[in-house]
């Protein structure tokens, strides 16, 4: 998609002007699609209280990011509950999206991974049709080798010419894909030469995939809710793409701070964004409390347990929240 001056945002243009030592700008040819840089939120799946997919708030969770002004728009992936979803609801998902992204600045990327090739397949046509900005696949878990891996990206990229981010973990378990695989991968399909990094060691991962831009690698994402963004930031990373939707504006915000070289106040937002991230670990379900708290959701279902919580554990919450108040754009 081309950008007329009336499209192309502060964020954009300070993104295409902004350069690392370690990581160069992008060529020409990627910068006749959306960016694939800055803030990707892989939304929530939201449910009603019966425990069905709301697609009615899944389209509405569009409006909310775009109003963060993230960069990016990801679904399903494993923050979204993608293997809890049946067929039916992650294609009929995809056309919720499809629509409710048409027109806003965010870049939509569908999950069309599947255990096999057969069965990513089927979800990348039916998201070809749609026309997103671009597609990410996990590796199939039934996979025996790096060629399995290769074979299921490759038959990716004979449906879509969009750009196809390579996630790094969540494939068959005991198969690595190694920095050497990833660039001869993104040399013979030039749509894979997105990274979504995730396999230890990453950052010094990162740094070697950095070894190959702009070519054949193009984008290098990290993830893990952002922890270690900062300090990804001033390695010169494209960004990160996360499941941390609940914080769509803060992530937005800290990527902004970076392509100004506002580096003391990334630090210190980060700071405060680690606090409610911690606080995951001790009060389960904080991710949905903050969701339905900013109007975004209006239950607390999910299909990985129940959630309540205590007098005591909001008061934390609450006491945490307020420290991101200020920062919150949405």
């Amino acid at each position: 998609m081309a950008y007329t001056p009336l499209t192309v945002t502060r964020r954009e243009c300070l993104t295409a002007l902004a350069s690392a030592v370690v990581f160069p700008a992008l060529g020409v040819a990627a910068a006749e699609r959306k960016p694939m840089r800055g803030a990707f939120m892989i939304l929530s799946t939201p449910y009603t209280a019966g425990g069905e997919v709301d697609y009615d708030l899944l389209g509405r969770e569009v409006e909310f990011c775009d109003r963060c002004g993230v960069e990016g728009l990801v679904w399903p992936q494993n923050s979204s509950e993608q293997r809890y979803l049946s067929q039916d609801e992650r294609l009929r998902g995809f056309e919720v999206l499809a629509r409710a992204a048409r027109g806003r600045a965010p870049a939509l990327v569908l999950g069309v991974q599947a255990d096999d090739t057969a069965g990513m397949l089927e979800y990348a046509r039916r998201a070809e049709a749609l026309e997103p900005d671009a597609m990410i696949a996990i590796p199939p878990r039934t996979a025996t080798s790096l060629d399995d891996f290769r074979s299921y990206y490759a038959a990716l990229c004979e449906v879509t010419d969009r750009p196809v981010f390579v996630q790094t973990s969540g494939g068959a378990p005991d198969i690595v894909p190694t920095v050497e695989f990833l660039v001869s991968l993104a040399r013979e399909f030039p749509q894979c030469g997105y990274v979504k990094e995730e396999h230890a060691p990453v950052q010094e991962r990162m740094l070697a995939l950095a070894e190959h831009r702009p070519n054949p690698i193009k984008t290098i994402l990290g993830a893990n809710f952002g922890r270690a963004w900062a300090y990804e930031m001033r390695l010169g990373t494209d960004g990160v793409m996360t499941g941390g939707v609940m914080y769509a504006d803060i992530y937005a915000g800290m990527w902004d701070l970076n392509q100004q070289g506002r580096h003391d106040e990334v630090r210190d937002l980060n700071g405060k964004l680690l606090q409610m991230l911690n606080l995951d670990n001790l009060i389960p379900g904080v991710r949905l409390y903050v969701l339905r708290k900013r109007g975004v959701f209006k239950t607390l279902v999910s299909r990985r347990g129940e959630y309540s919580f205590t007098k005591t554990q909001i008061d934390e919450i609450e006491h945490r929240l307020e420290a991101l108040e200020p920062h919150l754009r949405a």
